[in-house]
């Protein structure tokens, strides 16, 4: 009996094994990697992974999966090259199974409707992987890298931690059942906490929030919720920030003027 794919869990097997072996390629699998995988579905990335990687730990929410990866990789799993967990990635915690910050590697088709919440866990983890490679929705990852030249709190949020490049679009025919839409392969490569080295996570994003509370208005409107006004164009000036600037046309490091620039 076909395992069909449950649509209450965003799901959608990826039929390509090129596109699978870019994903592997991109995030420079070896015989010394720790793999983290969310969502193996049916187990294509998963059995490549196995063939390159040290070991592959893949969670999976889905029981009847569950059931169908432990017979399909049962040598891999008494090995204990692949360790299969049941359960939601997001309760996953990376230190449970002995892994260092930047001491492994996520790569995963993760759900569309899953991806904000994915990226925010294993980025803002205290034990954060090395490299993330990530098949997601193509306008997600057109908004990650900022193709269109407007930042974004998701492009800002990803680059806080890393270095976003997006590999290539993967169409919506390479998956069963067909999405609506095309996917893309993103990597986010050298995940590290450095930017918030003099400014604490909680702060910036409360800044970044608050600058993009109303797209329409100008930022420093926006900021204006978190102190007087004047103090907000007396931090513009000495950023060297434009008063008509809107918070799309800000990059990075200023955000981070503006944060330290607001710290209470």
């Amino acid at each position: 009996m076909p395992l069909k794919a449950q649509k209450s869990l965003g799901q959608n097997f990826l039929q390509s094994q090129r596109v699978i072996d870019v994903m592997v390629e991109t995030g420079k699998v070896d015989s010394h990697d720790c793999i983290v995988e969310a969502g193996p579905g049916k187990g294509i990335l998963t059995e490549t992974l196995l063939s390159c990687a040290r070991q592959v730990i893949a969670v999976e929410k889905d029981p009847r999966l569950v059931l169908y990866l432990n017979f399909k990789f049962k040598q891999h799993i008494e090995s204990k090259k692949l360790s299969l967990l049941t359960g939601d990635i997001l309760q996953f915690d990376p230190a449970v199974e002995n892994l260092q910050p930047g001491g492994y590697k996520v790569i995963a088709n993760i759900p569309y409707y899953l991806t904000g919440q994915f990226l925010r866990y294993f980025l803002s983890h205290n034990t954060y992987p090395a490299v993330m490679v990530l098949l997601l929705q193509k306008e997600v990852a057109e908004r990650i890298v900022a193709r269109d030249g407007k930042e974004s709190m998701l492009s800002l949020s990803v680059r806080a931690y890393g270095k976003p490049k997006y590999i290539e679009t993967v169409p919506a025919e390479l998956f069963t059942p067909r999405p609506r839409v095309d996917s893309a392969i993103v990597a986010i490569e050298d995940i590290s906490k450095t930017f918030f080295k003099n400014t604490s996570e909680e702060h910036f994003f409360k800044i970044l929030k608050a600058g993009f509370a109303q797209k329409r208005k100008k930022l420093s409107s926006n900021l204006s919720a978190l102190a007087p006004r004047d103090t907000i164009l007396g931090l513009f000036k000495q950023c060297s920030i434009p008063e008509n600037t809107r918070a799309e046309e800000l990059p990075l490091s200023k955000w981070k003027a503006l944060a330290r620039g607001l710290a209470s």
